[in-house]
């Protein structure tokens, strides 16, 4: 494994079914149970995986027209069945919309291709979902 290819982020306990996430890098972004507006970790996943593709097809896309508006949803039903607590039918939507002009054209025609791409290949996180990746659990000594 490369120097570069570890990432990690640390979940600390703020109170009663609050947290936060630290990367590495300084960045926070606290979530909790759904009790009240903050994130839950099932929303935090749906928002890794339109976020993930976003910055992909933003990067391909804008370096030829900026888009007038773009949105991502993505959805997916919470399920509980013999393989526990899990999300099905997850779906990425792409929203975006280019001014007129020349360089706009190119950006609306390679928009397909770019969403596909990131879907196949740049995506860490669906990639990662889809492919499906082991996660192990274990308790450290304190």
């Amino acid at each position: 494994m490369s120097e570069n290819s570890a990432r990690s982020v640390t979940v600390e306990r703020t109170g009663t079914g609050h947290f936060v996430a630290t990367n590495t890098r300084g960045g926070t972004i606290s979530f909790g149970t759904g009790s009240d507006s903050e994130f839950t970790p099932v929303e935090l996943l749906l928002a890794a995986l339109g976020g993930c593709t976003a910055v992909d097809v933003d990067l391909a896309t804008s370096r030829h027209a900026e888009p007038a508006a773009f949105s991502v949803e993505v959805s997916g039903n919470k399920i509980n069945d013999e393989f526990g607590n899990r999300l099905t039918d997850l779906a990425v939507t792409f929203t975006v919309t280019f001014p007129d002009g020349e360089g706009a054209d190119r950006a609306r025609a390679i928009l397909p291709r770019a969403v596909k791409t990131s879907h196949d290949r740049l995506c860490t996180v669906s990639r990662t979902v889809e492919i499906g990746t082991p996660v192990t659990a274990t308790v450290e000594d304190a």
